[in-house]
């Protein structure tokens, strides 16, 4: 009985947190195909479908270059997220000295510390380096402030692969560097698709770095052109909801194709 109570609670627990997070995507989707002159309450999905708010979204915040340069930030950052923070993994996972486990509490410290905390010195340092308005500077800052969660769900995942593999892997002549690329790579594949989903998100989705270190409008991300629908005398709700839409379209169709893998790597390193 008690075991029935518990799976009805889940179950409960399970909708409700689906409906919180479907209600804002619905709203949304209603704002977007409405036209500015309808009155009806935002809980009413319209029975016409207005395109010209898709339109005029991207033709407005000039979106085409806004997607390419969301692209290339993310899949560089990403890139070097990714292999920077399995390299530096390995070794904190499978050799504990002091140093290692000083330089791994340092890494995650690093997460309680908000960006914007530390925006103004940033910003300053960024300045002075010459690299306002650039890719190599705002990709500089994704891959610091993304690799501490990196290198804890790397450094937690290969602590659940045996020794015994390493091990092995020696005594047939592999080297460090090759047993890690043959034998260690291969099997962080859920982690790596946790890893991506996680940053890949954080970084398309950006918009704490991406406004004050580019300021070019040739350099603006998604989230930067969409902003600027916003002033004092005039608020295209309608156009951001539909911008919006299209701006979360690569990231959710990434999602669904990863999502197996993605709830297998955040869940290794806790079964362990």
């Amino acid at each position: 009985m008690n075991g029935k109570k518990q799976k009805k609670w889940l179950l409960a627990a399970a909708v409700f947190i689906s409906v919180f997070h479907i209600v804002p995507l619905y709203l949304l989707a209603s704002t977007s195909f409405k036209k500015d002159s309808d009155l009806s309450s935002k809980w009413v999905f319209p029975d016409y479908l207005y395109l010209d708010n898709f339109k005029n979204a991207w033709e407005n915040a000039n979106l085409g270059t806004a997607f390419v340069n969301n692209f290339l930030i993310t899949v560089i950052a990403l890139s070097l997220v990714l292999v920077i923070g399995a390299l530096a993994s390995y070794p904190l996972a499978r050799f504990q000295t002091k140093l290692n486990k000083f330089m791994y509490v340092l890494f995650i410290s690093a997460l309680i510390v908000p960006p914007l905390t530390i925006l103004v010195p940033l910003y300053q340092f960024i300045v002075e380096l010459g690299g306002l308005n650039s890719y190599w500077a705002i990709i500089a800052l994704h891959v610091t402030f993304n690799l501490p969660i990196t290198i804890f769900l790397y450094t937690g995942f290969i602590n659940t692969i045996p020794r015994e593999l390493d091990e092995a892997a020696m005594i047939d002549g592999a080297s460090r560097i090759g047993l890690f690329f043959r034998i260690i790579l291969p099997l962080l594949q859920p982690v790596t698709v946790t890893v991506i989903i996680l940053t890949g998100v954080t970084i398309w989705n950006d918009y704490q770095f991406s406004v004050f270190f580019l300021q070019n409008s040739e350099m603006a991300t998604i989230t930067v052109a969409l902003s600027t629908f916003f002033s004092m005398f005039n608020n295209n709700i309608g156009w951001v909801a539909a911008g919006s839409l299209l701006g979360m379209l690569p990231v959710t169709i990434l999602y669904l194709f990863l999502q197996k893998y993605f709830i297998e790597g955040m869940s290794a390193g806790a079964v362990k």
